[in-house]
C-alpha cells in the first residue's frame, strides 16, 4: 500500500471481542520512516479499524492532521528529521487532540518521561507483536471513551437541575405529539439539522434524544448543551475546547463539547441565548464541519449532527438584531414544532398518572389518588410550564401526602362557589400569583417551583401589571 494511503475496513466487518467493540469503529493514523514496519502496522490494523491512514515522515503526518480527525496517532521516536517526542510536543501545542502511542526501541526512563510530557498515553517496545499493539490501542480509546462520557455525564449533572422522567420518550396519545413522533421518526434516519420550537418544559430534549436514538448515530454521544445557562465570556471554550495557556487560567489543555459529540448529536438548546461572536463561529462550524479551539493554529474536522431548540421566535430575534438572519436559515432546514401541554387533550392525565408511579418509586412514598377534582383541575389549567411543571406539582403532591392547596383546592373552591367558569387566562393568572403570593414575590422561586423560566414570570406579570 503506497504511503498516505487510508485502509478502510469491509462495510459487513464486526467489532473484534478480543479487543473491545470501539476498534471497529476507530479512525488511526500510522507515521513511520520504514515501509517495513508501516506494513506491518496497515496489515494489522487495517481489518479492524474503521479508517486507518499512513504517513512516512512528520510533516506528511502534519499535513493529514490538517485535514482529518484521528482517535488515535501511531508513530515513532526515531525518525529522519524530527524525532516522535519533538513532533508529538509541537503538535499539542498547536491543536492536537487526538490520543498517541509511542514506538521506541529504547526503553530507557528518560525517554518514558519525555513521551509522556509531550503528551503521550502509551508506549510500545520494538519489537513487538501484533497483540500488543492491539492492546495498546484498545486501551487508548477505551481511555478516550470513558474521559469523555464521565465529562459529558458531569456536565449534564452539573447543568441539570430538573431531571425529567421518561426523558427518552415523548408520551402522550393525542394528535398533536402523535404528529410530533411521526415527523420524528421520519428526519432521524437523516443526517439534517433539526430545529425544535415551544414553550418552556413541552419537552424539546425528550424530542432531540428521541431524534438521536432513532438515528443511525445511536451508538455514539448524545451531548446536551444549554446555552443559556453558560457564561457568555466561558461559553467558546465549552464548546470548542482550548489548548494550554490560551487563556488566564488555562493550565491544560481541554476538548470541548463539539469534540465530546464526535460521531454523535450535539444538541444545542435556547440557541436563540449565543452571544453574537459564537453566532458567527457556529455558522463556521456549520458551514465547514470544522472547529478551531481557543488558541488552535489548526481546525479539527468534526462529525456531529445538529439538533437546536428554542422557546423564543427566532425570526423576532433576527428582526431586532439579535440573532443572525444567516445562522437562523442554516439551522431552520427541518422545524418541529412541540404542542404546550394545554393543546394536547388527555395527554396531562396520562402524564399525571405515569409521574404519579414513577416519583412515588423514586421518593419511596405512597402514591396520592388523583380524585374527580383533581382531574377536572388538571384538565382545566393552562400550564405555563407544560410537562415540566405537572412533574414538579406531582412531586409536591407526594411530598406533602395532598395536592397543593394553590392548585387543586384553590380550583374546587372556585368551583364550589359558582365561579368555576373563569377562563383558562384567568385560572393561569390565579395560580402564578398564589405561587408568588406564598414565596413573598420571589420570582426566581416561583419560576423555580412552576417549572418555567424567570423570563415567563416577568413577562407574565408585566402584562398583568404586577
Amino acid at each position: 500500500m503506497a504511503s498516505g494511503q487510508a485502509a478502510r475496513a469491509p462495510r459487513n466487518m464486526a467489532a473484534d471481542p478480543e479487543f473491545g467493540p470501539w476498534l471497529a469503529q476507530a479512525s488511526i493514523l500510522v507515521i513511520d520512516d520504514e515501509p517495513g514496519m508501516r506494513n506491518f502496522l496497515m496489515r494489522t490494523l487495517g481489518p479492524r479499524c474503521k479508517r486507518l491512514d499512513e504517513a512516512a515522515d512528520t510533516e506528511e503526518a502534519s499535513r493529514k492532521l490538517d485535514t482529518n480527525h484521528y482517535d488515535v496517532v501511531i508513530l515513532d521516536n526515531i525518525m529522519p528529521g524530527k524525532n516522535g517526542v519533538d513532533w508529538l510536543a509541537e503538535q499539542r501545542a498547536i491543536g492536537f487532540f487526538s490520543n498517541a502511542i509511542l514506538m521506541t526501541a529504547y526503553a530507557d526512563l528518560e525517554t518514558a518521561i519525555q513521551a509522556l510530557r509531550a503528551g503521550a498515553v502509551d508506549f510500545i517496545l520494538k519489537p513487538f507483536r501484533s497483540n500488543q499493539l492491539l492492546n495498546a490501542v484498545a486501551r487508548c480509546l477505551d481511555q478516550m471513551r470513558l474521559q469523555r462520557e464521565n465529562y459529558v455525564l458531569r456536565y449534564e449533572l452539573k447543568s441539570t437541575s430538573d431531571h425529567v422522567l421518561l426523558r427518552d420518550k415523548l408520551i402522550g396519545g393525542s394528535k398533536a405529539i402523535s404528529d410530533v413522533r411521526e415527523t420524528i421518526a421520519r428526519v432521524a434516519p437523516l443526517p439534517t439539522s433539526v430545529l425544535l420550537t415551544g414553550q418552556s418544559g413541552t419537552g424539546k430534549e425528550v424530542a432531540a434524544r428521541s431524534l438521536h436514538s432513532l438515528s443511525d448515530r445511536a451508538d455514539k454521544p448524545f451531548v446536551p448543551v444549554n446555552c443559556a445557562a453558560i457564561p457568555p465570556d466561558m461559553i467558546e471554550t465549552e464548546l470548542f475546547g482550548h489548548l494550554k495557556g490560551a487563556f488566564t487560567g488555562a493550565d491544560t489543555a481541554r476538548e470541548g463539547l463539539f469534540m465530546h459529540a464526535q460521531g454523535g448529536t450535539l444538541f444545542l438548546d435556547e440557541i436563540g441565548e449565543l452571544p453574537p461572536a459564537t453566532q458567527s463561529k457556529l455558522l463556521r462550524v456549520l458551514e465547514d464541519r470544522r472547529i478551531r479551539p481557543v488558541g488552535s493554529e489548526r481546525e479539527i474536522p468534526v462529525d456531529l449532527r445538529f439538533v437546536f431548540a428554542t422557546n423564543a421566535e427566532l425570526e423576532r430575534l433576527v428582526e431586532a438584531g439579535q440573532f443572525r438572519a444567516d445562522l437562523f436559515f442554516r439551522i431552520n432546514v427541518m422545524q418541529i414544532h412541540l404542542p404546550p401541554l394545554k393543546d394536547r387533550g388527555q395527554d396531562v392525565q396520562e402524564l399525571a398518572d405515569l409521574f404519579m408511579t414513577k416519583l412515588s418509586q423514586q421518593l419511596g412514598t405512597p402514591k396520592v389518588s388523583i380524585g374527580a377534582d383533581a382531574r377536572s383541575a388538571l384538565a382545566a389549567y393552562s400550564w405555563p410550564g407544560n410537562v415540566r411543571e405537572l412533574r414538579n406539582l406531582v412531586e409536591r403532591t407526594l411530598i406533602l401526602g395532598r395536592f397543593p392547596d394553590d392548585f387543586g383546592g384553590g380550583v374546587r373552591t372556585m368551583q364550589q362557589s359558582g365561579t368555576g367558569g373563569e377562563s383558562l387566562a384567568d385560572i393561569e393568572r390565579r395560580h402564578i400569583l398564589a405561587v408568588l403570593d406564598r414565596l413573598g414575590g420571589d420570582r426566581e422561586a416561583a419560576a423555580r417551583q412552576l417549572g418555567v423560566s424567570r423570563k415567563t414570570i416577568d413577562r407574565k406579570c408585566a402584562a398583568w401589571n404586577v
